[in-house]
C-alpha cells in the first residue's frame, strides 16, 4: 500500500504565503501600469522599433495598439490575463505579468496590425526588449 505524503501545518503555511506574496506582487505590478502608461507604451514602442525587433509604418499607430493593450490588462480579469500569457508562459523562468503580457500581445496580435510590417527577433529577445523598458517603470 502506498504512503500518503500529508505535508505539515508548517509547510503549509510556507507555500501559502510564498503563492500571496507572488500573486499581490502580481497585482500590485498591474495596478502600476494605470500610473505610468502614457510613458510605457511610448517607452517600449520606441524601443521595439530603435532595436529593429518592429518594423512598422506608423510608429504612433503601433504606440496607440501598445497604449490600448495596457489600458485592456488594467482592466482585465486575471482568467483573461492568463489566457493571453499561456503559450509563452515558460518563455523564461520568474518572468514579469506585464512584461509578458506585451510580448504575448506583439509575438500573436500586433502582427496582425495593419501598421506592421514585419516582427524580428526571437521572444526572447522581444520580451527582453520589453521589460527593460517595463522595469524602469514598475518595480
Amino acid at each position: 500500500m502506498a504512503k500518503v505524503f500529508r505535508p505539515s501545518t508548517r509547510e503549509s503555511s510556507i507555500l501559502s504565503r510564498i503563492e500571496s506574496s507572488k500573486e499581490h506582487a502580481r497585482r500590485r505590478s498591474i495596478s502600476a501600469v494605470k500610473e505610468h502608461i502614457e510613458a510605457l507604451s511610448n517607452s517600449v514602442s520606441m524601443k521595439l522599433v530603435e532595436n529593429s525587433l518592429v518594423e512598422t509604418t506608423n510608429k504612433n499607430g503601433m504606440e496607440e495598439q501598445i497604449y490600448k493593450c495596457l489600458d485592456h490588462m488594467v482592466y482585465a480579469e486575471d482568467f483573461d490575463v492568463d489566457y493571453q500569457v499561456a503559450p509563452i508562459r515558460n518563455l523564461i523562468p520568474n518572468p514579469h505579468i506585464v512584461s509578458l503580457y506585451l510580448t504575448s500581445f506583439v509575438i500573436e496580435k500586433l502582427i496582425h496590425h495593419k501598421d506592421t510590417v514585419d516582427i524580428y527577433g526571437s521572444d526572447e529577445d522581444i520580451y527582453h526588449c520589453i521589460h527593460r523598458q517595463v522595469k524602469q517603470y514598475i518595480p
